[in-house]
């Protein structure tokens, strides 16, 4: 495909969207790549809050006493109530978690309305849909080997998807609205329970 000006040609228009794209939140930027951009950061969170829930759990199981479980010392067994503050911890954990991956799986759903506008914008969305096989499904299944395939010949085509770097502000800003959320949700069960 060769252009009189060189400005239709395909390499000119991935490069000239490769670097729209590196820049934060550029003007036209394709709206399919900022949907995988929030994406990304909602499926982090996710997993940041998932392993939260597991260093709580962890807790839980040391404070059992159990040897097997313990793997040292044994130590004398504590009743698990659900007032105590790791149980209160552990289900304020697993409620932020919930909260982060509704708000992925929503982003997720929201693909078809999305219309992609450039190659990159494809793979943005092409990439949501098989990063979502990977939570809930059987990669082996068709069609995700020959959904990959076809991610892997557009990467080879047009490039990867841009590699930012993470904010920590932002990651700590998200997990916390997550961890907050959560809070007053555990806490309004708390007193709802409480009044019956």
């Amino acid at each position: 495909m060769v252009d009189s000006d060189n400005t239709t040609t395909l390499p000119f228009v991935i490069g000239r969207q490769r670097d729209e794209l590196e820049r934060p939140e550029p003007q036209g930027t394709d709206s399919a790549l900022r949907l995988w951009s929030e994406w990304q950061r909602a499926r982090y969170a996710s997993l940041l809050l998932c392993r939260i829930q597991q260093r709580v759990e962890a807790r839980m199981i040391a404070k059992t006493g159990i040897q097997v479980l313990t793997a040292g010392e044994p130590i004398p067994w504590q009743p698990s109530v659900p007032t105590t503050r790791l149980d209160s911890e552990h289900l304020i954990a697993c409620e932020a978690e919930v909260f982060a991956m509704t708000e992925a799986l929503k982003l997720q759903d929201s693909i078809p309305e999305v219309a992609a506008t450039s190659l990159i914008g494809v793979i943005a969305k092409l990439e949501m849909i098989i990063g979502a096989d990977r939570d809930i499904g059987d990669p082996t299944d068709f069609p995700w080997p020959h959904i990959t395939s076809v991610l892997r010949d557009l990467k080879a085509i047009a490039g990867g998807l841009p590699v930012g770097r993470r904010s920590r502000a932002r990651t700590r800003s998200d997990v916390a609205k997550h961890w907050e959320s959560a809070v007053k949700l555990v806490a309004a069960l708390k007193a709802e329970g409480e009044a019956e």
